[in-house]
């Protein structure tokens, strides 16, 4: 369903529900279980996430929803599963390593908010990439609205949600919802050269910058004072102090 692959500061979660990566609640146990398992890793700096699949997710399990949507009952279980996506993609979130989803095909509705609560995405130029709940009448409710508002800005939120639009990679890397964009064939070459040099990074370092971002973002939060906190704990810290001495050796 999800495999976990863990190789020094890496850890590869890779979507492998055949044949579109569906979520339902079984999806959701796995990926709970794989964010435990990383937070308890404290030498990780990077969580890749990819699909084994021709797409990166499609959304929400349809044969879930054709079995409990018509009734009031149903409805309220797959208003559960949105409350739960809310609350792993919160998680995948705040995780203090760096998380990067490679989009290699189609990730829409849910597989879409999924990717935008990592902190980075790169995307295949064919890939297909939205928020279309409003076509069914719906919304993109496991923070799909939040997300993409604080990402793009007021004005590009509502003409993506609002108008359902569904873009490919290439031109949502023109606007900004994803942060590299290469061809389709390239993707994961393009990926690893990405993960990899994130994960030569001290990940207490990444972890800190992290934690500042998210207060920057945090309305009341002192983002000044954060900074001031994280960089006293890596002043002290014996690997930070050991880099900042061979950088200075270097430079006199």
């Amino acid at each position: 369903m999800i495999d976990l692959h863990i190789d020094g500061a890496v850890a590869t979660a890779t979507l492998a529900r055949a044949p579109v990566n569906a979520i339902n609640d079984a999806w959701l146990d796995r990926l709970d279980e794989i964010i435990e398992e990383i937070a308890a890793h404290s030498s990780l700096a990077v969580l890749w996430l990819r699909s084994a699949q021709a797409v990166f997710c499609a959304g929400a399990d349809l044969e879930l929803m054709r079995d409990t949507f018509p009734t009031e009952a149903g409805r309220a279980r797959m208003l559960e599963v949105a409350r739960r996506m809310q609350r792993t993609f919160a998680r995948i979130e705040a995780l203090g390593v760096v998380s990067i989803a490679e989009l290699n095909g189609a990730a829409l509705g849910g597989g879409f908010e999924l990717a935008l609560s990592c902190d980075l995405r790169v995307a295949a130029d064919t890939a297909k990439l939205g928020l279309p709940e409003a076509r069914l009448g719906l919304l993109p409710g496991a923070g799909g609205t939040q997300r993409m508002t604080r990402l793009a800005g007021d004005a590009l939120a509502r003409r993506l949600i609002l108008g359902a639009e569904i873009l490919p990679g290439s031109e949502a890397a023109a606007l900004g919802l994803v942060h590299w964009v290469a061809p389709q064939a390239e993707l994961p070459v393009y990926t690893r050269s990405i993960v990899a040099r994130i994960a030569a990074l001290p990940a207490p370092a990444l972890a800190a910058c992290k934690r500042c971002i998210a207060a920057a973002l945090t309305p009341g939060a002192d983002g000044y004072a954060v900074e001031l906190v994280e960089t006293r704990a890596l002043y002290a810290s014996a690997d930070t102090q050991a880099r900042v001495a061979r950088f200075l050796d270097k430079r006199s």
